[in-house]
C-alpha cells in the first residue's frame, strides 16, 4: 500500500473532534459551581434580611459587579489556557482590573473619610468570617472547573490552575455576597479582593499536581 493511500484510508475513518465539547464542558462546571455555591450560602449562611431595602440593594450590586467581572474574565481567559499552547496566544493581565478598580474607590473613600472611621471601614464586622466563607465556598466551584479542565490538554498548568482559582473565588464571593452584611468598600476590596486572591494562589500551587497528565 503506498503512502497516500495509507493516509487516506486512515483519514476516512477519523470521527468528526467537537472542538467545543472542552469549552463547553468548563462553561457547564462553572454553572454547576455556581449553582453549588448559592445553594451553600442560602441553606447554610442564610441571605442577608434586609435586602427589601434601597441601600442594601444598591451595596449588593456593587458587590456582584466586583464578583462577576472577575469571574467573566478569568473564564475567558481560562478557557483558551486549557488547550495545549494556549497560553502563548494570550495575557490575562485584564484579570487584574477588576481589583485594581476595587482598590482605587477603596482609596478614595478612605481619603474623604475621617481616620477614626478607618478601622470599621476595611474591618467591618465579619472580617473573619468572609475570610473563612470565600475561600470554603469556593471548594465546590473549584473543583467542578478542575474536573472539567483535567479533559482538555493545558501545557501551563500553574497559571491555568491560577485562572481555576480565580473563576472559584469570584464565583464563591457572588454567592457570598448574598449573606454578607459589610458594605463598605475597603471592607469588599480587601477581603472579597483578597480572599479571591487567596483561591488563586490555592490554585496555581495545586494546578501542577491536579492537572499533571
Amino acid at each position: 500500500m503506498k503512502t497516500n493511500e495509507l493516509i487516506s484510508m486512515l483519514s476516512s475513518q477519523v470521527d468528526p473532534v467537537d472542538t467545543r465539547e472542552v469549552v463547553r464542558n468548563v462553561r457547564i462546571a462553572i454553572l454547576i459551581g455556581a449553582a453549588a455555591s448559592l445553594l451553600a450560602v442560602v441553606f447554610v449562611l442564610g441571605v442577608r434580611t434586609d435586602l427589601s431595602e434601597m441601600h442594601a440593594q444598591v451595596f449588593l450590586v456593587a458587590k456582584l459587579a466586583f464578583s462577576l467581572s472577575v469571574v467573566i474574565l478569568a473564564s475567558h481567559y481560562l478557557v483558551k489556557y486549557i488547550r495545549p499552547g494556549g497560553e502563548f496566544r494570550v495575557r490575562f493581565a485584564l484579570t487584574v482590573l477588576p481589583f485594581l478598580a476595587a482598590m482605587i474607590i477603596a482609596a478614595i473613600s478612605l481619603a474623604t473619610a475621617p481616620r477614626s472611621h478607618w478601622e470599621t471601614m476595611v474591618f467591618g464586622s465579619y472580617w473573619l468570617e468572609c475570610l473563612i466563607a470565600i475561600p470554603t465556598v469556593a471548594v465546590v466551584p473549584f473543583a467542578a472547573i478542575m474536573a472539567a479542565v483535567r479533559l482538555a490538554a493545558p501545557t501551563d498548568l500553574i497559571h491555568t490552575g491560577a485562572l481555576a482559582g480565580l473563576v472559584a473565588g469570584g464565583v464563591s464571593a457572588t454567592a457570598y455576597a448574598l449573606h454578607c452584611m459589610d458594605d463598605l468598600l475597603p471592607f469588599i476590596a480587601l477581603w472579597y479582593g483578597g480572599t479571591i486572591v487567596l483561591c488563586t494562589v490555592a490554585g496555581a500551587v495545586l494546578g501542577p499536581k491536579l492537572l499533571r497528565w
